[in-house]
């Protein structure tokens, strides 16, 4: 968790990564981040397709999350109130 909090300085992440990490931050932080220059850089890594893809899942995800916490849920409580309502 650590190397991800600093993506943009680990060695751990490759420039592909790095820059979809930096697509992620823009869309759950801040979009003006999504400046020219990263749109350059998203588009020499990924197609129109897969750019589509990657902000429909990171939006997803995150307003996911953002959800279960306007719930107050605990990790795991979501899915056992599913599991005991089929039951």
């Amino acid at each position: 968790m650590a190397e991800l909090m600093q993506y943009e300085k680990s060695a751990k992440f490759t420039q592909r990564e790095k820059i979809a990490l930096r697509y992620a931050d823009a869309i759950m932080y801040d979009p003006n981040q999504a400046d020219d220059a990263m749109w350059v850089s998203l588009r020499a890594e990924f197609s129109e397709p897969e750019l589509v893809e990657l902000g429909y899942w990171i939006g997803f995800t995150f307003g996911g999350q953002r959800w279960l916490k306007t719930l107050s849920a605990k990790q795991g409580e979501l899915a056992a109130a599913m599991t005991a309502s089929k039951g």
